[in-house]
């Protein structure tokens, strides 16, 4: 604890009656202390919109009386303190150690839904570092499949699904960039990862639009043509159809699958029920 930091805690419990103690003294020694009056002042600290001071009052906590109930208590609100200051790595190291201590704890599952929220908050930006996303999924994946009874898989649930979202946007986003510049074949493989790999979010209309806007420009109007098809058939409500379809029959094509390439697989499965 810093010295700036010491200096707010004792007067803290200064003003906190319950703990005035040691002849007057306007000091009292965190060693001198109860682990419940730390964790309470903690807690008043959160209450005053200060989740700083607050998690290194809850890690005192676990210092000084590292195997008792208060210090387990502690250190799963040190790691929601710490998320709630916004300081995300140190978010994660608190929830981490919490699942390696009490992996069979009741709050496990919270350890773990903090942790992987402490990726998740962070990917609001598309154009962030896409590694965050995949951690944030992989640890949104384990609050699913190790707690799925919890009150955090649902939440974690949706989450995933909007960090998916997430990574095909990105796809899609870097995709546009490469259309727009006349790089066909780049873009083509953008759109095309997201129609393979991420068929099940809302992204794949767009994509499947952009192809067919690609495939025209490189004259491969069999492609293009299978693309409108498929979008068609599975988004046929959707503006992007309207907009496939119009470049389609500008040309004089229509949305149909031609040709034995990735898309024909892809239709050919959609017809079937086994694609989307």
């Amino acid at each position: 604890m810093t010295i700036r930091r010491k200096t707010r805690f004792f007067g803290a419990l200064g003003l906190a009656g319950a703990l005035a103690a040691c002849g007057g003294s306007d000091e009292l020694a965190l060693e001198d202390t109860a682990p419940e009056a730390i964790y309470q002042q903690a807690e008043q600290e959160l209450a005053n919109n200060d989740p700083d001071d607050a998690a290194v009052l809850f890690g005192e906590v676990e210092r000084l009386y590292p195997y008792s109930e208060w210090a387990k208590r502690a250190l799963i609100m040190q790691a929601f303190a710490y998320h709630e200051d916004r300081d995300y790595e140190n978010a994660r190291a608190a929830a981490q150690r919490y699942i390696d201590f009490y992996p069979a704890d009741e709050d496990a599952a919270y350890a773990q839904y903090l942790l992987a929220l402490s990726y998740y908050d962070q990917i609001d930006q598309v154009g962030r570092d896409q590694g965050l996303t995949f951690q944030a999924l992989q640890s949104l994946r384990t609050v699913i499949e190790r707690y799925p009874d919890s009150e955090y898989a649902r939440s974690s649930i949706l989450k995933f699904d909007l960090a998916f979202d997430h990574l095909a946007a990105k796809e899609m986003e870097i995709g546009r960039y490469y259309l727009k510049r006349g790089h066909y074949p780049a873009a083509i493989n953008r759109f095309r990862a997201v129609v393979e790999e991420f068929q099940t979010t809302t992204q794949t209309p767009e994509a499947l639009m952009r192809l067919v806007e690609a495939y025209l420009a490189l004259g491969l109007t069999e492609e293009a043509q299978t693309a409108g098809a498929i979008l068609g058939y599975n988004f046929q409500s959707s503006p992007f159809y309207d907009d496939a379809f119009r470049q389609l029959t500008g040309q004089g094509l229509s949305p149909e699958a031609r040709g034995q390439g990735w898309l024909r697989a892809i239709y050919d499965r959609t017809i079937r029920g086994r694609w989307l």
